[in-house]
């Protein structure tokens, strides 16, 4: 049985790292304003991103620059310029989504793979055995394509490989076309800048010209959020999908979103390939994992049900949702924590590490590291400071970091489960 890759979302060095970490086998990342998501891509800068892919492939791992705008005449040559720059810099794929720019790439990066972004909106074999027919690599199918679909491209195309997201937000237009962002707050979404308007919550009126009479309508329990779609969540289908043997890569979305997601939601998708894999598949224990993160309700999508066939795919309440953990705090070097919430002392933290991470149990003056019903989790009797100034309490607005009882996996988070009323 053919293992799909796990791609990871690469917002920044320190995330890059922690989808490294917690088991992905190919990151996805920019720089400048090429790709779309330009908040993310302004997070690295030519040497932090250089430094990104040496890391990678130090890992033995893939690393693919995202390239999915759609340029307008004035950025045509600053884009050779950014393809001849991300070639020099070793990358193994470039994420396109228009024929301009395959054929610049083509033209600048001949040994340089191609990956049709999802903005192509490839969706049956025609459209994918052309992009094929002019170098295309892989193709990155269209949220509203289905896996009977993508069965049949594979089929059709053996040697086109086929991407497929699995997790992260949904975007309520077709495949990300939509305007509401540039008609509200002048920001395009095509180009990276999304205000993500379809968040927000909308009230209706209506209006009459002949008397000018403007009054609000009034709205039942659907609620006001009308275009906000809830965040994508295959993983309860993912032995399904391996066993179609149609989807080569598996992709995370949230190149914007927090540390602990990278680590969450790649964690979680890790364990659930290796356990399908290992004929272990337990569809329930990744989706606890997956409920700690903060969300808007989650869906399916539509790779295993056609669109039309869908009425669950909207959150009309709330933009964002707690999910079952608060993360307290965050140790990149595995020694101090930078605390995202608070710590107190005498209270347990979970440790959420690494899966192959190995902890120890300890017990002194700071604090103590103990295992319980297989969980490690960690109580501090002081806080400490990494300058020795000792706090009764921390919160996140304070930036000192403080000192961990002991050495513990780097890239570690603390966290507690939230207790609902």
């Amino acid at each position: 049985m053919k293992k799909p890759e796990l791609l990871a979302p690469a917002g920044n060095l320190t995330k890059l790292k922690i989808a490294l970490q917690y088991g992905a086998d190919a990151v996805y990342a920019s720089v400048g304003s090429f790709s779309l998501r330009a908040r993310s891509g302004k997070e690295f800068d030519l040497e932090s991103f250089e430094k990104g892919v040496n890391l990678t492939h130090k890992s033995n791992k893939k690393f693919y620059a995202t390239l999915n705008a759609f340029p307008f005449n004035g950025q045509l040559e600053p884009m050779k310029k950014h393809i001849k720059k991300m070639s020099e810099f070793g990358v193994d794929a470039f994420i396109v989504a228009t024929p301009a720019v395959m054929k610049m790439a083509k033209e600048i990066a001949p040994n340089t793979d191609l990956h049709i972004s999802t903005q192509a909106n490839i969706m049956n074999y025609l459209d994918a055995q052309i992009y094929h027919e002019m170098g295309a690599s892989r193709i990155v199918a269209a949220r509203e394509m289905s896996l009977k679909d993508a069965v049949l491209i594979k089929e059709k195309l053996p040697n086109l490989e086929i991407e497929a997201f699995c997790h992260g937000s949904m975007c309520f237009a077709y495949s990300g076309r939509c305007l509401i962002s540039a008609v509200q707050s002048g920001r395009f979404s095509n180009r990276g800048a999304c205000a993500n308007d379809c968040r927000f919550k909308y009230e209706l009126y209506a209006k009459s010209d002949e008397n000018n009479t403007l009054f609000r309508l009034e709205q039942n329990e659907n609620g006001t959020h009308i275009f906000n779609s809830k965040d994508l969540n295959l993983v309860s289908h993912i032995d399904e999908i391996i066993k179609s043997q149609a989807i080569d890569s598996l992709k995370i979305e949230g190149r914007t979103k927090s540390e602990y997601y990278v680590a969450c939601a790649t964690n979680a998708y890790r364990n659930a390939i290796d356990d399908s894999i290992e004929n272990k598949f337990n569809a329930q224990i990744y989706q606890n994992e997956l409920k700690t993160l903060k969300n808007r309700g989650f869906t399916d999508g539509y790779l295993v049900a056609r669109p039309f066939e869908r009425t669950n795919t909207q959150n009309l309440l709330t933009s964002i949702s707690n999910g079952s953990s608060q993360v307290h705090a965050f140790s990149e070097d595995g020694l101090h924590f930078r605390v995202k919430f608070k710590i107190i002392p005498n209270e347990n933290y979970e440790i959420f590490a690494p899966k192959s991470a190995k902890i120890q149990t300890i017990k002194n003056e700071i604090g103590e590291i103990f295992n319980q019903n297989g969980k490690y989790f960690m109580k501090f009797n002081k806080i400490i400071s990494s300058t020795n100034k000792e706090f009764s309490e921390i919160h996140s607005g304070n930036i000192n970091e403080i000192k961990s009882p002991c050495a513990v996996p780097e890239f570690s988070f603390l966290r507690r489960e939230i207790e609902f009323c």
